[in-house]
């Protein structure tokens, strides 16, 4: 008899789903106990679509700041907040964060084209890895922005921002920011 691996011992993937039919080959919803691959998939390309996503989630915490470098600290950091989001919304923090990733994902963004010395801004479709490594960075940096000069920890920020993001919030700064450049890209067509 087989038991399920639960993320954290806690949160099961069984039912988390992508909607998202671009990202569905991107995000990794691989089952493990522990999101720590050791860097196995460093030095292969394309390799990081085979790291779990809130190990890819972790690592763009340890970001030169207040943790970079600690993947400890940072998968801490992420397990408190799936719990807070496990409080908040009595949902699965896996499928909360993917909503938020799915919501938070850019479809279009800007070139610069040369011609003749003449430099053009061009709109352009966004691939699918990039646009879920811009969805991470934009949610992980709205974390940081509200956490920095605030009495709330990075735990409760990065909740309230992955909560906000799956809603398509309007106060989620990831939301701000790929409204910000689809705006931008529909301006340069």
């Amino acid at each position: 008899m087989s038991k399920e691996v639960k993320l954290f011992g806690k949160w099961s993937y069984e039912e988390v789903e992508v909607k998202d039919p671009s990202l569905k080959l991107y995000i990794c919803l691989k089952p493990v106990l522990y999101p720590k691959t050791g860097g196995r998939h460093a030095h292969k390309s394309f390799a990081r679509i085979n790291t779990p996503i809130v190990e890819r989630l972790a690592n763009q915490l340890m970001r030169p700041g207040e943790s970079g470098g600690l993947k400890v600290k940072a998968l801490n950091i992420v397990r408190n907040a799936f719990e807070i989001i496990h409080l908040k919304t009595e949902m699965n923090p896996l499928q909360v964060l993917i909503k938020a990733l799915e919501n938070a994902a850019p479809c279009e963004d800007v070139t610069r084209v040369a011609y003749g010395g003449i430099v053009y801004h061009r709109a352009v479709d966004v691939a699918p890895s990039r646009r879920l490594d811009l969805a991470l960075r934009f949610i992980v940096d709205g974390a940081r922005l509200k956490a920095f000069s605030n009495p709330k920890t990075i735990d409760e920020c990065l909740a309230d921002e992955i909560i906000n993001a799956a809603e398509g919030s309007q106060d989620s700064y990831a939301i701000q920011r790929k409204d910000e450049l689809e705006r931008i890209a529909l301006a340069s067509r």
